[in-house]
């Protein structure tokens, strides 16, 4: 079924919905972007996703020709259009179109770009037997390079670390950072139960804070689960009583292999049974 796309200051049919071959978005993954769910019409923490997005964009000194408000509205137009009520947002922003060099100052009009649709990231056996995952060879960006803070249109790292993934069949890896801690998978944020605490790595693992993440810190604490943030190594995942991964396209997912080793009793713990139905009870509220 054809979509109606937001582009820049109207919606159009899909087919209508072009950038410049010039544009140093398609060029060099100059550009930023969020992906957004719809629950129920209501577009779960379409705020914390802007902030996100305008906070990329600064990074990169990339100025977003829509204002907050007009771009939250272009989100749920763009649902509306097409007739969502459950469905996935992709809002993206290009650097514009300029000369086949790097600068960015040879570029103008930036593009803003959103894309309604449903997303189905993992088959449903996943969520209810659990995801093995591999480790993959391929290190998370070093933070001194590029933040992984940054939500850029540059993802060639998470996808080399994913292709280890699925030569290892599985469909998602697990990166490290160059200290060899656990950063993130590679759409997903790690979470650990160990002791009856629930762990993830802090910010500065070189990861990007999910917005589903910190969703489920807070699920985690209104249900009296002692959670924090905290630097972890492989050997404290092969351990653990249960892992989990969250996204805004994963949601939460349960984890049972990790590099061959059963994780607890090798199916879905209760922490994460408990966490997976309070975050579908929370995104109906």
């Amino acid at each position: 079924m054809p979509r109606t796309i937001f582009m820049n200051d109207t919606l159009v049919p899909e087919h209508e919905a072009k950038v410049s071959v010039f544009d140093h978005g398609l060029l060099y993954g100059d550009g930023v972007f969020e992906g957004l769910r719809s629950y129920s019409g209501k577009v779960f923490r379409l705020a914390d996703h802007l902030d996100r997005l305008y906070a990329s964009a600064r990074a990169i000194c990339l100025e977003i020709p829509l204002a907050r408000q007009a771009m939250a509205k272009a989100v749920v137009d763009t649902l509306a259009a097409n007739s969502l009520a459950d469905g996935y947002v992709r809002l993206v922003v290009t650097r514009g179109a300029g000369s086949l060099g790097l600068d960015p100052a040879k570029t103008s009009n930036p593009q803003v770009i959103v894309i309604a649709d449903t997303i189905s990231l993992y088959p449903r056996e996943y969520y209810d037997r659990g995801l093995r995952i591999a480790t993959a060879a391929t290190q998370r960006t070093h933070s001194a390079a590029l933040s992984p803070r940054i939500k850029s249109l540059n993802y060639l790292n998470n996808i080399m670390a994913k292709l280890e993934g699925l030569q290892a069949g599985c469909v998602e890896a697990l990166m490290l950072n160059h200290k060899g801690e656990v950063a993130e998978c590679t759409g997903d944020n790690v979470f650990a139960v160990r002791s009856g605490r629930l762990l993830t790595p802090p910010p500065d693992a070189g990861i990007l804070e999910g917005i589903t993440r910190n969703a489920v810190m807070e699920l985690a604490g209104a249900a009296g689960i002692d959670c924090r943030e905290q630097t972890l190594v492989r050997h404290d995942l092969y351990t653990a009583e249960e892992c989990f991964l969250t996204g805004t396209a994963a949601e939460v997912i349960p984890v049972v292999e990790i590099d061959g080793r059963k994780i607890g009793t090798g199916l879905p713990g209760e922490i994460t049974k408990r966490l997976t139905a309070d975050f579908h009870a929370l995104v109906r509220q």
